[in-house]
């Protein structure tokens, strides 16, 4: 069994908003998530990262939700900035229950376990400390609160790995809020998307203040799974 994550997988398949138009890689996108999940076997597990489907409300993502329910692996999802179909919880896996879909949890307040290691996590936030607006410093304060709730739920786990949505850290911006409460719990390791386009010569791949931060939006690692642990 091995874990895998990717991001931004955008898919409008009961909705009328494709990728395709905008180039870049997105072109036939669909079906390059679904060769690139052909790595995956029945026991392995996914974590999608944000921005799953452009549908509106669960009953309009339900063709997006069949089409990642079929894709080999079981998958958790995180809640992105385009996830307008995103309720509560108990509403999200009542829905899956009632249509059958049986592959695919979601990360919200909570976390999973991969053997000894915790999957924790939450969506992020954008927020400008010197310029933002109250309004974002409240979610990004949900969002630290959301996230320490995820390690905490960790309890004893022998390691402990985040994912995003957002980057803590992009170009200039850096989530303060979010790193402290990772370092605090001793997280190495942090896996997000967001970022797309020209963005990904800005993204952070590599090591700050002892976290090691991967990239892993769709189009940027070809729209192919990438190997966690």
């Amino acid at each position: 069994m091995s874990l895998y994550a990717i991001g931004d997988l955008h898919l409008s398949l009961g909705s009328d908003k494709p990728m395709d138009i905008f180039g870049g890689g997105w072109d036939n996108y669909v079906e390059k998530i679904k060769v690139g999940f052909e790595r995956l076997e029945p026991s392995d597990l996914c974590v999608v990262c944000g921005d799953v489907s452009w549908g509106m409300s669960l009953e309009e993502s339900l063709p997006d939700f069949k089409f990642i329910d079929a894709l080999p692996g079981k998958k958790i999802l995180l809640k992105g900035n385009h996830d307008y179909w995103w309720t509560t919880a108990t509403k999200i896996k009542k829905f899956f229950e009632d249509n059958e879909i049986t592959s695919i949890d979601i990360l919200f307040n909570n976390c999973f376990l991969y053997g000894d290691t915790a999957i924790c996590g939450t969506r992020g936030w954008f927020y400008d400390e010197k310029n933002g607006a109250i309004h974002d410093k409240k979610i990004m304060d949900r969002e630290v609160l959301r996230l320490e709730a995820s390690l905490k739920a960790a309890g004893g786990a022998a390691e402990r790995i985040c994912f995003f949505h957002y980057p803590p850290i992009f170009k200039e911006y850096v989530s303060r809020g979010i790193i402290d409460v990772m370092n605090a719990y001793g997280v190495k390791s942090c896996w997000y998307g967001h970022i797309h386009g020209q963005g990904h010569r800005w993204a952070l791949t590599g090591g700050h203040e002892g976290i090691m931060y991967h990239m892993i939006s769709a189009d940027y690692v070809g729209f192919e799974p990438v190997k966690v642990l």
